[in-house]
């Protein structure tokens, strides 16, 4: 919901395009931070109650979009570029951090090995089916203008449903199972020297990042790779891909609501594919050779002369585009060591909040003027993807999991 009618609304009050992508850059990188101390903290923290104030944040974030909205924005703006810091705005409509990496740990360490794909893929099936209701709700402003409702109390309402579902996101973290929490291990508790205990090795360094010992080197080249992916992907956060589409064809919110609804339904039914790919397949080349056309799709958006034609592309990329999210949280806890899953899903998770915030100002640019005609975010993003996927294929290709292991037998 807020991925597609966050940009729209505030170039409604008179921010710019760059202004909008700033701001999305500025809130992923909010995320970054947030990732950074929940993977040096979280598992000490707790896990629920990590998430319980994450929500709560989210909550607020919210409600100071929607009070702001009822100002001057120009005036404004510094408290929406804090608020978008320290809170979550869900600009992209996938794979939220800093919430992601401890949904991934939980996810990693239950059930069997040879189940994890599924279980990330009914997980992502969930999430991006309530991204496609969110979508499909962001168009309530158009169906409310013609009770008489202006658009701008459409926009503020719509802002206080998103405060009012983070609130239900915090009941429902209080009421998980303890079961979810972090395992004790001899590393968490510390070591017994004497008679008093020493603080893990990872406190001790006082770094924080968090302690990698066994899965280090592997973890930060799958980084390295991911941020290369996200930097691509916040050129094409879906908030912004809606502020172009209402540009370059002036296309209603309406309009977008059902197009996004689509495009993320379909991202979400392909979620039930992706398990017996993996077994047919293996994990890495479900993964590499599901995004690489999807990308060849994006470059073709910004070439299609009418909406009818882009939108019928970008929906049949997203067929392909997110069969790579629930192979990518799998491969990733079958990569780290198991204690060390929590630490593997922050990394990875900083270093996607970290490309994704640095290119959405970048993009916001780039639809600015004349510059929109070209769709250059789409041509940037479809190019460094494509380059993601084959050096991702190239770094990996010899490496065996117990999963691929079934599929070669």
């Amino acid at each position: 919901m807020m991925a597609v009618i966050l940009a729209i609304a505030l170039t409604n009050q008179g921010l710019s395009p760059t202004a909008v992508g700033l701001l999305v850059s500025v809130s992923l990188a909010g995320d970054l931070v947030g990732t950074l101390l929940i993977g040096r903290w979280a598992d000490h923290w707790g896990r629920r109650r990590t998430l319980i104030t994450l929500a709560l944040l989210m909550a607020a974030t919210g409600l100071v979009f929607g009070l702001v909205g009822f100002f001057d924005l120009a005036r404004w703006y510094p408290v929406l570029l804090v608020a978008a810091f320290f809170g979550t705005l869900g600009t992209t409509a996938s794979e939220t951090a800093p919430f992601l990496p401890i949904e991934q740990a939980m996810l990693g360490q239950v059930g069997k090995s040879q189940d994890r794909t599924r279980r990330f893929a009914r997980y992502n099936l969930v999430a991006v089916s309530a991204a496609a209701l969110g979508a499909l709700v962001a168009g309530s402003p158009d169906l409310l203008a013609r009770y008489g409702v202006p658009t701008a109390v459409s926009f503020e309402l719509l802002f206080a449903l998103y405060a009012i579902i983070a609130l239900v996101v915090a009941l429902l973290a209080a009421r998980l199972s303890p079961a979810v929490e972090a395992p004790a291990t001899t590393q968490d508790r510390g070591t017994l020297v004497g008679n008093s205990v020493t603080a893990p090795a990872h406190r001790r360094r006082g770094s924080i990042f968090p302690s990698l010992p066994h899965s280090r080197r592997t973890v930060l080249r799958l980084a390295g790779l991911f941020s290369l992916d996200a930097f691509a992907g916040g050129l094409i956060a879906q908030t912004l891909m809606a502020l172009y589409f209402h540009l370059r064809f002036g296309i209603s919110l309406g309009l977008l609501a059902v197009l996004f609804f689509g495009a993320n339904l379909f991202s979400a039914l392909s979620f039930l594919t992706a398990p017996a790919l993996v077994r047919r397949f293996g994990l890495l080349n479900t993964m590499v050779f599901t995004h690489l056309p999807s990308n060849l799709l994006l470059i073709l958006v910004p070439f299609m002369p009418t909406f009818s034609l882009a939108a019928a592309v970008l929906l049949v990329r997203q067929c392909l585009s997110q069969l790579d999210v629930p192979t990518r949280q799998a491969y990733t806890m079958a990569l780290a060591a198991p204690g060390e899953r929590t630490a593997a899903a922050s990394v990875t998770s900083v270093a996607r909040s970290g490309g994704a915030a640095a290119s959405p100002a970048l993009a916001g640019a780039l639809l600015q003027a004349s510059f929109l005609i070209f769709g250059a975010p789409f041509l940037l993003a479809g190019g460094l993807k494509a380059i993601y996927d084959l050096a991702l294929w190239a770094v990996f290709r010899r490496v065996r999991l117990p999963e691929d292991r079934e599929v070669m037998e």
